[in-house]
């Protein structure tokens, strides 16, 4: 299955296990890309030499292509990417902030970068900064999220039509039959995190697993548009922030309800009542807590007989 992601990241096929916060460690990343895949390490969640212990223990677990998740927002930017360099990682993925910042500092370290969006202009911008892939995310999907709601298969197709460069197509993909969709649309790749939240080797709480498992369609929102747009499973914290909502609080009076650490207390740390749940639409086709291993063989399985479906069609 070679296309021209396989061959940039020297991988078997074409799917990228995201990095997501307090869900992508090393042991996450390590059996993505032991599993033919690419893995990322989700930096959001991790100080500097946190990420250099995960990135050390990532090498001595895989010795196949594996990359870190950076936001471009986090405080300690500057030691992320000097960590990413000392401990030798050839391929960044960054998110949450102009890609022009850091795409030429990195290409010039030798590393291969490819950058998120979820806009056919934020997709062009990354381009013009001289990205080697764009990650299109729609709405569906988990965590932070464009504003403007542009579902992924309506957005896929777009940015294909103006975009030169290798087209990751992201949000909504889970299975086999959602990968060759979004093929069909336009997408050299797909990246998938929901699916991998319900891996044993997910850094996440068994009771956050436990939950996305038993998620069903309509029991996530995107919300705190005003703050940044992330997708919630609806629990406690959740209708508390409609409540306040529906008395016209402000954006600063969300920030002070948000506080510090609510992904971290939901998705880390297990509490599914006052945390952060953030998962994508998707949920509600994942029923099963597996090994990485067994979702990426089950995902490529589906995918060739969805393609020989077509074929018989």
């Amino acid at each position: 299955m070679q296309n021209r992601i396989t061959k940039l990241f020297g991988v078997t096929y074409p799917i990228i296990q995201a990095g997501m916060i307090w869900n992508s460690g090393w042991r996450l990343a390590s059996a993505a890309s032991n599993s033919g895949i690419l893995g990322l390490i989700g930096a959001g969640s991790m100080y500097p030499e946190v990420l250099r212990e995960h990135i050390q223990k990532c090498k001595k677990a895989t010795d196949k292509p594996f990359g870190v998740n950076i936001p471009m927002l986090y405080p300690n930017i500057e030691e992320l990417m000097d960590i990413v360099v000392e401990e030798d990682v050839k391929i960044v993925f960054t998110a949450a902030g102009n890609p022009k910042t850091w795409t030429s500092w990195l290409k010039d370290r030798g590393i291969i970068v490819v950058h998120v969006v979820s806009s056919v202009k934020f997709a062009l911008k990354a381009q013009a900064a001289g990205v080697d892939a764009v990650v299109a995310e729609g709405f569906e999907a988990g965590g932070h999220n464009g504003r403007d709601e542009t579902t992924t298969f309506t957005l896929i197709p777009m940015v294909k039509e103006q975009l030169e460069i290798p087209l990751i197509a992201a949000g909504g993909i889970a299975t086999g039959r959602g990968m060759l969709a979004a093929m069909v649309l336009g997408a050299d790749a797909v990246q998938i995190g929901s699916r991998f939240v319900a891996s044993e080797e997910s850094s996440a709480h068994t009771r956050f697993k436990d939950t996305v498992i038993t998620t069903k369609e309509g029991d996530t929102q995107l919300t705190l548009k005003e703050l940044a747009p992330v997708r919630l499973i609806k629990n406690k914290f959740y209708n508390e922030v409609q409540e306040l909502y529906q008395k016209g609080t402000t954006a600063d009076e969300l920030k002070h309800f948000l506080g510090r650490g609510r992904s971290k207390r939901g998705m880390f740390e297990g509490d599914l009542e006052d945390g952060e749940l953030e998962i994508g639409q998707v949920a509600g086709l994942i029923h099963n807590i597996q090994p990485v291993s067994e979702i990426v063989s089950e995902i490529i399985t589906e995918f060739e007989q969805a393609k020989r479906n077509i074929s018989a069609l």
